[in-house]
């Protein structure tokens, strides 16, 4: 393998080794499959480079790209990289604010977006960014130029020798990206990446787990965010075909028709598996149902012990023949790894998985961090439920007296674009970068992450309260798709929940509850009975001042599109609070509505 010290030189790979490879980047174009080679991935990105150079994009000029994951993506990054220039990728779903904010404080000299739905939704804020010379769209918009004209101007056989005298000038630590934060608080930070920071993470990565040319991996985590990229990098590195899903709700229906050997995922993915298949247990009748539920209570017990019991595998081996051997069916039944990442698996999920013979290794890290900082992987004393795993080679890891994570090595940023003081807050004077999040080493090996430091809240008697570990113990049930613990500077801890209205709904179908609208569901007594019993399972295993004593249910999903998560799915607690503070306020001082958790 030719030495890749600059993220585009995955490209000499295209040249050599996988120069043949048919099936490179993959996605839908109508009903059909279309494919793109390696030549194709050579060629089109180099016209690119020397399109955007002979319209005037020179090394530094900021370009920035509104793309839903497509080969597309592939070709306009290594294209503007070549050509010394900086990707500045953005989320299409974020906010009219946000996209101003970072359009202007990026400086985006070309703006590259998907389609007309894109368009349509911040053309009006275009004429503000002083600094934009040239829109471009991939799908063909009335009124925006078209991606290939950038083609047709790279042909220009003058550029050829300026194109390769500037991609030879770039050098491994030189900026390749800037990547805004989808800020949980406050304005995003442009975090600045150099190739190293990528290549030397995805390299190591890249050893977790040896895949081949011909494994196949599936992509529908958004590209623009920094998990998703380094994971397509290091697919190339194995020059696997990628096939690319526009929309979640499309992602079922892929895997059936594809057969993926892996993919990356957010844990409320899986979550999403898991319910739906035990929704569909709960649909059986008799013996059928009995040894569902059976074999789901052998998933749970699952362990990565070598020395597990006889009995134990005995059982093991009748739950997957009768049960659990469906569940990688249901995934293509090819499915060899899932990468989960961006927020915490629960273990009950880890565990289920790796029983049903499809193993899922989870990460830990930042985009500040390029991102891996720790990774869970196989063989003896690789991985261990409830953490993300050992420390990745080549990055160090120590804890702040307060237990705060912090991280040195090759994949730590450069810094914070035009953010100097917000940097020097976060990087101290020995090069540590201060990730925010406490956790601690299990058995001197194992990383595990336990709060996030800035979400920690004192109750009025003093007490602290880590919020995500509540958070994340309670969402371990199959009736609860999300919830936000409150209570700082309160007398005690409550919760907002926001309830799995599928699974609830089945639920209510098998007790024979008639359901009318979300809302009055939730009004039902034994419905908050059922949530209110769940609740008080989870408090047994909290310490007396983190055990929620009051929940209230909310009737309405929370998600990006609604301003309540992230574009990675985290809670945007301000954004909570503010929205639902009339609701807060009456968990604390009415009795209306309210659900006191007793005897606990």
């Amino acid at each position: 393998m030719p030495p890749i010290n600059r993220i585009f030189d995955l490209l000499e790979l295209y040249r050599t080794e996988f120069r043949n490879k048919q099936q490179l980047f993959c996605c839908k174009e109508g009903k059909a499959w279309r494919a793109y080679s390696a030549a194709d991935y050579l060629r089109i990105s180099r016209l690119i480079g020397q399109g955007l150079m002979g319209m005037g994009a020179g090394k530094g000029s900021r370009i920035g790209t509104v793309m839903i994951n497509s080969p597309h993506w592939n070709f306009f990054d290594m294209g503007i990289m070549q050509a010394g220039a900086i990707q500045v990728p953005i989320y299409p779903n974020i906010g009219m604010e946000s996209f101003r904010y970072i359009l202007n404080d990026s400086e985006i000299e070309y703006l590259i977006i998907f389609n007309n739905e894109i368009y349509q939704r911040i053309k009006d804020l275009l004429p503000e960014i002083k600094s934009l010379r040239e829109v471009f769209s991939i799908r063909k918009i009335k009124g925006v130029r078209h991606w290939t004209e950038i083609l047709e101007r790279g042909k220009d056989p003058s550029l050829k020798q300026e194109f390769e005298k500037v991609r030879e000038s770039i050098l491994p630590d030189d900026l390749a990206t800037v990547i805004y934060t989808s800020g949980t608080t406050g304005r995003p930070k442009g975090v600045m990446l150099s190739h190293r920071n990528f290549t030397s993470n995805f390299m190591e990565c890249a050893q977790v787990y040896r895949f081949s040319n011909t494994d196949r991996a599936l992509s529908f985590l958004p590209l623009c965010h920094v998990y998703e990229r380094m994971l397509n990098y290091l697919y190339q590195s194995y020059g696997m075909t990628v096939y690319y899903v526009e929309s979640l709700d499309k992602v079922a229906g892929v895997i059936r028709e594809v057969r993926p050997t892996t993919f990356a995922a957010v844990p409320r993915v899986l979550e999403k598996i898991y319910d739906r298949m035990v929704a569909r247990g709960r649909t059986f009748h008799g013996i059928k149902k009995i040894v569902f539920f059976w074999a789901l209570r052998q998933g749970h017990e699952f362990e990565m012990d070598p020395a597990r019991d006889l009995w134990f595998e005995f059982k093991l081996f009748f739950a997957r023949k009768l049960v659990l051997e469906r569940w990688r069916q249901s995934l293509g039944g090819r499915i060899e790894l899932i990468i989960s990442g961006s927020a915490c698996l629960h273990p009950r999920l880890a565990r289920v998985f790796w029983a049903a013979g499809i193993p899922v290794i989870e990460g830990y890290g930042l985009t500040e961090t390029s991102p891996v900082i720790a990774v869970t992987r196989f063989g003896p004393g690789g991985m261990k439920f409830g953490t993300v795993g050992p420390i990745l080679p080549g990055v160090e890891v120590k804890f702040a007296e307060d237990g705060e994570i912090l991280c040195r090595g090759p994949n730590v940023m450069m810094g914070y674009h035009n953010r100097p003081e917000k940097t020097a807050e976060v990087i101290d004077a020995d090069g540590w970068f201060h990730t925010g999040d406490i956790g601690l080493l299990e058995d001197g090996k194992y990383l595990r992450i336990t709060d996030r430091k800035k979400e920690m809240f004192k109750t009025s008697t003093g007490k602290y309260i880590a919020p995500q570990v509540i958070e994340q113990r309670l969402k371990e049930s199959p009736f609860i798709e999300n919830v936000m613990v409150i209570g700082e500077n309160r007398k005690y801890t409550a919760a907002l929940i926001v309830p799995n209205f599928d699974y609830l709904l089945s639920w209510c179908q098998a007790k024979n509850i008639n359901v009318v609208s979300f809302e009055r569901m939730l009004k039902n007594p034994r419905v908050i009975h059922r949530i209110r019993e769940e609740v008080q399972k989870y408090n047994q295993s909290l310490g007396q001042t983190e055990k929620i004593k009051k929940f209230r249910l909310i009737h309405e999903e929370w998600s990006v599109q609604t301003g309540e998560l992230s574009p990675t799915l985290k809670l945007r607690r301000k954004v909570i609070q503010e929205k639902y503070f009339k609701l807060i306020e009456e968990t604390y001082h009415s009795q209306e509505f309210n659900y006191r958790v007793e005897g606990r």
